[in-house]
């Protein structure tokens, strides 16, 4: 898996599927992997007529973690909800800049950027912040940053919050991780298997609940963007599924209502998740994405 650099001391890994003409990047979620994105999804989407790059941001996978840098995830949540000062070691903005460096890695001077979560939010912020690399923006369950959309479910949060807890006792984190994926999974086609599966082969990769931390405490560093999504010029497809308990379909609708003519698309009874059953509709969404920016055939 090769590697290169966005900035002194930060490492970004990554690897590409296929070899379309154009290039499309997909952006990982809070705490997620490159290996999130499954290769046959992969496939999928350079059947499109694109390279597929994939990469770890940050703080996950193989790419670089800030050990030295201790999250107080309770004071970032209580500073970012009384509209104070967020202390984070990094904020979407240098995620942004990560892949944007990805792109230099792979030569390209533009992409289709896919982005699902944090990493829709990573996604809106190089279209936001770079918008002459992006030529076409797919947004996956993410939000705007605005604290009265996307809201997540309460439940939810208490797990997640217990996933950022560090462990020594590997089963009990795989536990957790599969816990976790059932609560903001699709229920009616959760595979406990496949999400068991992902959990240990994420776990033996590169574990670290306190770079998830980090991560969180970025996101809320990072406040809205509903003031400068006005200004997206790229054509934008929006998905997200009304079933979604940890960022809420608002998050979508919201989104899809700020970027000028952006095309919402609703996964019925999908959550928070990419399971295969929704595969074709995500390839269909991206597709019409990449279609309207004229590329890809």
């Amino acid at each position: 898996m090769p590697t290169t650099s966005s900035a002194p001391g930060i490492d970004l890994h990554y690897d590409t599927v296929g070899d379309g003409p154009e290039t499309l990047l997909l952006v990982c979620g809070l705490g997620a992997q490159s290996i999130g994105y499954d290769v046959e999804l992969c496939e999928r989407l350079g059947a499109l007529g694109v390279r597929v790059v994939r990469f770890d941001n940050r703080d996950t996978g193989l790419s670089t973690h800030l050990h030295d840098r201790e999250p107080d995830v309770l004071s970032a949540i209580a500073a970012a909800g009384s509209g104070g000062t967020v202390d984070a070691p990094y904020d979407l903005s240098d995620m942004a800049r990560d892949a944007v460096a990805v792109l230099d890695a792979v030569g390209a001077d533009r992409a289709h950027v896919v982005g699902a979560s944090m990493g829709g939010m990573i996604a809106q912020t190089v279209a936001i912040e770079h918008p002459d690399r992006v030529a076409s923006l797919t947004s996956i369950m993410s939000t705007t940053g605005e604290p009265d959309v996307g809201v997540p479910d309460p439940e939810v949060l208490l797990s997640l919050v217990g996933v950022l807890a560090p462990t020594e006792d590997r089963t009990a984190r795989v536990d957790g991780m599969v816990e976790l994926a059932r609560i903001i999974g699709t229920g009616w086609c959760f595979d406990e298997v496949r999400a068991r599966e992902r959990a240990v082969q994420s776990v033996e990769r590169a574990d670290d609940a306190l770079g998830v931390a980090r991560q969180l405490t970025a996101i809320l560093a990072s406040g809205s963007r509903a003031a400068d999504l006005p200004g997206v010029s790229a054509p934008t497809v929006v998905l997200h599924g009304d079933a979604d308990r940890l960022v809420a379909h608002s998050g979508g609708v919201r989104t899809a209502e700020l970027v000028p003519d952006a095309e919402l698309r609703t996964l019925e009874r999908m959550a928070h998740d990419l399971p295969p059953e929704y595969w074709s509709q995500i390839v269909d969404g991206v597709a019409a994405a990449v279609a309207r920016a004229g590329g890809a055939g």
